[in-house]
């Protein structure tokens, strides 16, 4: 078992910076692939973003991309979304997810084992 708890949500100013973190534990691997997703309000879940644990490689969501950057600690096994540049259509629940290893299915959320419970994010208009 994996367990997952993200930190670091808040509310932003548009245009403002937020960290969010995940702290992983229990039987991870070096192998294990790390995402962050996100659900707005009546909305389906979305990928933000992604990366190796080992490796480095990184993806994310066409709507981040330039805005948003993941990055990895893997001695303190965590995992952080720096979000740049909010926009109220940033606001949602933002989960930290993982899987057993990078492959070309990434951005699916159905393709990741264990789920954390989730941080929000609001950005108001």
């Amino acid at each position: 078992q994996v367990q997952l708890v993200e930190s670091g949500g808040g509310l932003v100013q548009a245009g403002g910076s937020l960290r969010l973190s995940c702290a992983a534990s229990g039987r991870t691997s070096s192998s294990y692939a790390m995402g962050w997703f996100r659900q707005p309000p009546e909305k389906e879940r979305e990928f933000v973003a992604a990366i190796a644990w080992s490796g480095g490689a990184t993806a994310y969501g066409g709507s981040v991309k330039g805005r948003f950057t993941i990055s990895r600690d893997d001695a303190k096994k965590m995992v952080y979304l720096k979000l740049n540049s909010l926009k109220p259509e940033d606001t949602a629940v933002y989960y930290c997810a993982a899987r057993s290893q990078w492959s070309e299915t990434i951005s699916s959320p159905m393709t990741y084992d264990y789920w954390g419970q989730g941080t929000q994010v609001t950005v108001p208009s």
